[in-house]
């Protein structure tokens, strides 16, 4: 990185083996990965069926992996996942960290052969902010000017704080000097919008699309550094469950998978030695209480009864036995500026059982009054564990009677939004940067991705409050906007992430990182 001081601006520049039966399956599916030996295809696992292949409406971790394939931002990451130049050969912030250029790489074509120009970029904000498109991650961009006030139709597209000078540069004014802006960049939202033709802005172009079952892409030649990139092609291969994950990993339809069954770490360290990559990752789990509707609206001290109960210990090492990391807070260790253990409960699990029971029966319930409460979750064997044992711990120590809800993502992702039939739901974040209000800003009032129902006055004026501050002072606000959330109940803290995959040792260039981003176009086989 090299810094250039010039009067008022200071510029950063970036230069440029199954059986059983799944064995059918594995058969049927084998005919896919054949017919690709003799190219240079990888074959990945995805996880669920991605939820949309559109940058502005995807928010699931399947989506967004497909779509930093076959698109591209301003900025992208390295396989360490560091930043260096996209679609922006380079960029510049003012001295005042509110007006940031971007100069772009005049080489940077869509699939078509068309240029990519700096309105592709002013129209595909404008789209994502725009209320008819309702895209669920356009708060990320609130950061720009007038952003919120377009999202939230108080003001016209063209108010929006970005405009293009001439065809190669791009100009965003922020509402306030936001330091990890450039990170912010990566995420697909902010890439530029290709129109309704299927056109495509990165190292890959999509070949062809089979629900629950792949999706597969080829290189794309017009791609502005396509001599770079070793894979003739990727496919994607939609697999919910981990186990059959791992028997089509072991039968070698697969070089890398998207996660390992639970509870299988010890032995897969035994069975695949240095196959099985393990790595620290920004990102945490949580169970979700719907606080606009009963049983749980303004009861926050039967929610603490309930977290109170579960044992993250035994959740992780028993239960799920991945390599989780037992939480109690929202924000997951490694953020910068982040204290450790945050939000933990002082005494002996014998004293939080105690605790939580009185609240329970402080709340109007007992053996006469059982709770009865609906845990939702998408399909997924760590999930269906999760939340077997999260019911059998509120059923042993408060008598709770749980209807456990095991829905397909779409299906689930749907409900949860809506959230007129939720009481309890399945909830995570990965970090898209790094930064702790990527996470808390998940709770504001008017955040699309808010599926608790919470509107907390306070929380907000924290969050506004550290909105308008820089170091110190606005990690202040940041850590009283997260001890709000956990002092209200609003979610239940169970764990920590940790990246998990299953790599062949014939994959070249996958490097284990916080974000857990590993870009195909990085990847090479031996």
């Amino acid at each position: 990185m090299k810094r250039i001081l010039s009067g008022k601006c200071r510029s950063i520049k970036w230069s440029s083996r199954a059986i059983g039966p799944v064995a059918l399956m594995l058969l049927a599916v084998g005919t896919l990965m054949t017919s690709s030996l003799q190219a240079s295809v990888l074959h990945r696992g995805l996880g669920p069926e991605p939820d949309a292949l559109d940058i502005h409406l995807a928010q699931s971790l399947a989506a967004l992996n497909v779509l930093r394939d076959l698109h591209e931002g301003l900025v992208t990451f390295d396989a360490r996942a560091e930043l260096v130049p996209g679609i922006a050969r380079e960029w510049s912030s003012a001295e005042d960290g509110l007006l940031w250029r971007f100069e772009l790489d005049a080489e940077a074509r869509w699939s078509d052969g068309q240029p990519i120009l700096a309105g592709d970029l002013v129209a595909s904000w404008r789209r994502a902010l725009s209320p008819e498109t309702a895209s669920p991650t356009a708060g990320m961009l609130d950061v720009v000017a007038n952003a919120r006030e377009v999202r939230l139709g108080q003001l016209a597209p063209e108010a929006l704080g970005v405009r293009a000078v001439g065809d190669h540069q791009l100009e965003v004014r922020l509402r306030q000097p936001t330091p990890w802006f450039a990170e912010l960049l990566t995420h697909p939202v902010t890439f530029p919008w290709p129109g309704e033709r299927p056109r495509f802005s990165g190292p890959f172009m999509l070949e062809s699309r089979v629900p629950g079952a792949h999706v597969r892409l080829v290189r794309n030649d017009q791609w502005r550094a396509a001599g770079t990139v070793a894979l003739d092609g990727v496919v994607w291969h939609v697999i919910e469950e981990p186990n059959i994950e791992l028997s089509r990993y072991r039968a070698d339809q697969l070089h890398i998978t998207e996660t390992i069954p639970p509870g299988r770490v010890e032995w897969l360290a035994r069975q695949m030695g240095e196959e099985l990559r393990i790595s620290p990752y920004l990102g945490s789990f949580f169970l979700a209480f719907n606080t606009a509707r009963p049983p749980f609206e303004d009861q926050p001290e039967l929610r603490r009864a309930l977290s109170l109960v579960i044992d993250r210990e035994l959740l992780t090492e028993r239960v799920l036995g991945a390599g989780e990391v037992p939480a109690w807070g929202l924000i997951p260790p490694g953020m910068p500026g982040w204290p450790e253990a945050v939000g933990r409960d002082s005494g002996t699990r014998t004293e939080h059982i105690a605790e939580a029971q009185r609240l329970y029966r402080q709340a109007g319930y007992g053996p006469r009054r059982p709770l009865t409460v609906e845990l939702r979750f998408n399909t997924s064997l760590a999930h269906r564990r999760m939340a077997a044992a999260v019911a059998a711990m509120w059923r042993e120590h408060l008598g709770v009677r749980t209807r456990q809800v095991n829905e397909e993502w779409k299906v689930f992702v749907a409900n949860r939004r809506q959230g007129r039939i939720t009481e309890v739901v399945r909830g995570g974040w990965i970090a898209d940067w790094r930064d702790a209000a990527n996470f808390l800003q998940l709770f504001e009032s008017d955040s699309p991705l808010n599926y608790t129902g919470w509107r907390d006055a306070e929380f907000d004026r924290l969050m506004a409050a550290a909105a308008g501050s820089e170091g110190e002072a606005r990690l202040d606000h940041l850590r009283q906007a997260e001890a709000r959330l956990l002092d209200q109940q609003v979610i239940i803290p169970l764990y920590y992430y940790v990246s998990r995959h299953l790599v062949k040792p014939e994959v070249a260039g996958f490097e284990d990182n916080v974000m857990d981003i590993h870009l195909s176009r990085w990847l090479s086989l031996d």
